[in-house]
C-alpha cells in the first residue's frame, strides 16, 4: 500500500445470493473507481473485525443482512469503537443500522410512514386492513416476513416483531443519497416485481419527502436509500430508511448518473477521512 494514499477496507459479500440483482457487479464497479484515489482491499463481513486495524477506514457496502451473523456484527461494531476506526456509514445511524425501532418512533411522531406497532396495545392505532405484515425487528431483505389476518394478531408473540397494515400501493420508489446530496431515484412500476426498476424523475414534493428522513437521520456522511410506496390516493409513505448497506441498483441508471454517483462517493470519502 502507498504511504500517501488512504487505506480503505471495503466490506462486501460477493457471493450473497440476492434475489433479482447481483451485489458483486455493483461492488466491482465501485471498487474500480475507488482504486483511483485509495489503496483498497476487499473482505467478507465476517473478516472485517480482524482486519480493520490496518486501515484508515472501513467502507461497509453490500455485506448482506446481519440477521445471519448478528453476534459477529456486534463484535465488529464494538471493535471499531474501541480502536476508533472510521466506519462508512458511521455507526450512529438511526435507520435500519439500529434495527426497526425507527419505524415505531416515526409512527409515534406523526411522520408519513406505514403505521407500525410492536405490542398488542398498539394494534388499535393501526388502520383496518385485510391483512397485516409481520416482520422481525432485526430483519432485512424480506427475511421472516409473513402476512396474517387481523384475527391472528392477538396470538402473536411480540418480543421481536413489528406489525404493519398491508398497504395497497401503486408502486414503490427509492431515493438515493450520498451525504445529504440527492443522486437519483428508481421505481418499480409493477408492485409484484420489486427489483424490476426503472429511472424515476422525482417532483419537488417527492424530494422534500425523502430529504426529511435523511435530515432526521443526522448522518453527516454516508450512503442512504429512502424507500417509499405511493398509495392509491397519491401519498408517499416511508417503507424503509436503509443506512447500513443499501443496495444501489447502479445497473439501472444511465452511465453518466452511475459515474457521477461514484465521483460523489469519492469526494464524500475524502471529506470523511479528514473530518
Amino acid at each position: 500500500m502507498s504511504a500517501d494514499r488512504p487505506h480503505l477496507l471495503y466490506v462486501t459479500d460477493l457471493a450473497y445470493p440476492a434475489r433479482g440483482r447481483r451485489y458483486c457487479d455493483e461492488d466491482i464497479h465501485l471498487t474500480a473507481r475507488l482504486r483511483a484515489d485509495f489503496d483498497l482491499a476487499l473482505c467478507h463481513p465476517l473478516d472485517a473485525a480482524a482486519l480493520m486495524e490496518d486501515f484508515d477506514a472501513v467502507v461497509v457496502r453490500n455485506s448482506g443482512p446481519v440477521l445471519g451473523y448478528r453476534k459477529e456484527y456486534e463484535a465488529f461494531r464494538e471493535r471499531a469503537l474501541v480502536l476508533g476506526t472510521r466506519v462508512y456509514n458511521p455507526l450512529h445511524g438511526r435507520g435500519d443500522m439500529a434495527g426497526k425501532q425507527y419505524l415505531l418512533d416515526l409512527t409515534a411522531s406523526g411522520h408519513p410512514v406505514i403505521p407500525t406497532a410492536d405490542r398488542p396495545e398498539g394494534l388499535a392505532l393501526l388502520p383496518d386492513a385485510p391483512e397485516y405484515a409481520v416482520k422481525p425487528k432485526a430483519g432485512a431483505d424480506s427475511i421472516g416476513l409473513r402476512f396474517v389476518p387481523r384475527e391472528d394478531l392477538a396470538g402473536l408473540t411480540y418480543d421481536d416483531v413489528l406489525v404493519q397494515p398491508r398497504i395497497d400501493f401503486r408502486y414503490e420508489v427509492s431515493f438515493y443519497f450520498v451525504d445529504d446530496l440527492f443522486q437519483y431515484a428508481l421505481y418499480a412500476p409493477d408492485p409484484r416485481q420489486r427489483w424490476v426498476l426503472e429511472p424515476y424523475e422525482p417532483t419537488g414534493a417527492d424530494l422534500r419527502f425523502a430529504r426529511r428522513f435523511v435530515d432526521w437521520n443526522t448522518l453527516d456522511h454516508g450512503i442512504q436509500r429512502v424507500d417509499a410506496c405511493r398509495t392509491p390516493e397519491g401519498e408517499l409513505l416511508l417503507v424503509e430508511l436503509e443506512d447500513l448497506n443499501p443496495y444501489l441498483s447502479l445497473d439501472r441508471v444511465p452511465e453518466p448518473v452511475r459515474e457521477r454517483f461514484a465521483d460523489t462517493l469519492v469526494r464524500s470519502l475524502h471529506t470523511f477521512l479528514t473530518a
